[in-house]
């Protein structure tokens, strides 16, 4: 699935956040950081992982951990999921072509019911410091997975 392997350099990127601000690679420099990417806001398995992810925020950031949540959805969606759950995650919008989802390949073919359709395949990614993939989750399952990277980055 993804193009990008653990070891190998997190690509560069800059995206929109819901404020109408950037967020930036440079930005995550010198800090470990999760970057998870969803396929919709306001969505079942969406919103149980954003809620999740924001319900541990203070434990990754004992952990010294970073949470970024990305989907194609706009600035202005992002705005309104996050008020609606009571989002404490920072979210960004990944929405131009060829942009960081296209890139690691978390942009792809999906199936369901028997169609195809291109759309943003749940992944997960946990960089070091340094700004290298230390791992990666492909093909999320939302039930305990929060949970499971907090462990990865509490011993990475």
């Amino acid at each position: 699935m993804s193009t990008y392997n653990e070891g190998d350099a997190f690509p560069d990127f800059s995206m929109e956040t819901p404020d109408g601000g950037s967020v930036t690679k440079a930005d995550l420099a010198g800090k470990k950081a999760v970057i998870f990417f969803y396929p919709k806001d306001n969505t079942p398995g969406c919103t149980t992982e954003a809620k999740d992810f924001t319900a541990l925020k203070s434990e990754f950031e004992k952990a010294g951990t970073y949470l970024l949540g990305v989907s194609k959805d706009s600035a202005k969606k992002h705005q309104n999921f996050i008020a609606k759950h009571d989002l404490t995650v920072d979210l960004a919008t990944d929405a131009e072509e060829n942009g960081l989802s296209d890139e690691l390949g978390a942009w792809g073919e999906k199936k369901n019911y028997g169609r195809t359709y291109m759309g943003m395949i749940r992944s997960t990614y946990l960089l070091g410091e340094d700004g290298k993939i230390l791992r990666i989750w492909p093909k999320v399952r939302v039930k305990g997975h929060a949970e499971e990277v907090l462990e990865a980055a509490r011993t990475a």
